[in-house]
């Protein structure tokens, strides 16, 4: 559970508020009790943007470091992984 915070508490405290975003949890702002708006991290926010990379740029880091033929696992196994029927009809 992140933290929680009024803006105006925020607003007064803004400086430690920065540093505890930097070495901990996200912080969450309130108006009026109400949840409006987060503080990450900046870490935090560019793996939630995908600032870091895409999921075929990991895939291929991954593949890079880690031996899949010694696991057993070829490029033909991919593709038995999807099931290539037409599936069940739909009546309209």
């Amino acid at each position: 559970m992140p933290k929680s915070l009024s803006i105006a508490d925020a607003r007064n405290r803004l400086a430690k508020v920065v540093h505890d975003v930097e070495t901990g949890p996200p912080v969450e702002l309130t108006r009026r009790g109400k949840p409006v708006a987060m503080i990450v991290s900046v870490r935090e926010f560019e793996t939630l943007a995908g600032a870091r990379g895409s999921f075929a740029s990991a895939l291929r880091r991954f593949r890079k470091a880690n031996d899949l033929k010694r696991g057993g696992i070829d490029r033909s196994f991919f593709g038995r992984l999807r099931d290539k029927s037409p599936g069940r009809p739909v009546n309209i």
